[in-house]
């Protein structure tokens, strides 16, 4: 199973951590997994490339961990950007949550 917490704080989400594979199928061949990972890997790309934020994150592809943070001191204008990439990127987890809950935990703190 893979655990995801999201920690908001002013209704914004300031980090993400996913741990663990899924295991609804084969190593390679998981698309569970695979749905996930592109969910938050093209989160943090687009915070990273689109935003322009420099996000602080750590990827370990074989252990199914990413975990990555934004900084708080930003000015609203991209605070809000990231909060739109953000928030879509929860609402593709909580999907996935939805349908799949015995492969992916989520939890918003």
């Amino acid at each position: 199973m893979t655990n995801v917490v999201v920690v908001k704080r002013n209704n914004s989400i300031i980090s993400v951590e996913c741990d663990g594979h899924t295991g609804y199928g084969v190593e390679g061949e998981d698309v569970v997994c695979a749905a996930l990972s592109s969910i938050v890997q093209t989160a943090l790309l687009g915070l990273l490339q689109v935003v322009g934020v420099k996000v602080d994150f750590k990827v370990d592809d074989k252990k199914g961990y990413l975990k990555m943070s934004v900084p708080e001191d930003m000015d609203l204008r991209t605070r809000r950007e990231c909060d739109i990439v953000l928030d879509t990127m929860l609402l593709g987890v909580a999907d996935l949550n939805q349908g799949f809950s015995d492969f992916v935990n989520l939890e918003v703190k």
